[in-house]
């Protein structure tokens, strides 16, 4: 029995770039930065870890539509990585998560609480 599984709650780094493959189907690809805070000698320190992500198909889709630069994710997928051989002969790898999920995290109309502002003397419909 194997497993390769990994879970990812994090800031998106950059708006998902879309692309699509001779196939058709859609790929969005983007970057979450995870923090991890810890204290070492009294002072709070914070490491941040940089993880690639890629999503196919609909999920790739509704990534695309629905992610920004900034917001929280919980991203759910494996670990892939791939290799080639460059124009020059040198082997190059890439390892990236492949989502197999995601569900954005956080409030739902902005980062900070807050209500959108209405004006004191409503239009009618």
């Amino acid at each position: 029995m194997s497993l390769n599984k990994i879970l990812l709650i994090g800031n998106l780094g950059s708006d998902p770039e879309m692309r699509s493959l001779p196939s058709g189907k859609k790929v969005a690809q983007f970057a979450v930065a995870t923090n991890r805070r810890y204290k070492l000698e009294g002072q709070v320190r914070v490491e941040t870890e940089w993880f690639q992500i890629a999503a196919f198909g609909r999920l790739a889709e509704i990534c695309g539509e629905f992610l920004k630069k900034g917001k929280p994710v919980f991203i759910e997928g494996r670990i892939h990585t791939r290799s080639w051989i460059d124009q020059s002969g040198q082997k190059h790898y890439r390892t990236q998560v492949v989502a197999e999920g995601m569900r954005m995290i956080g409030k739902a109309n902005g980062s900070d609480g807050r209500q959108p502002e209405q004006s004191e003397d409503p239009e009618p419909f």
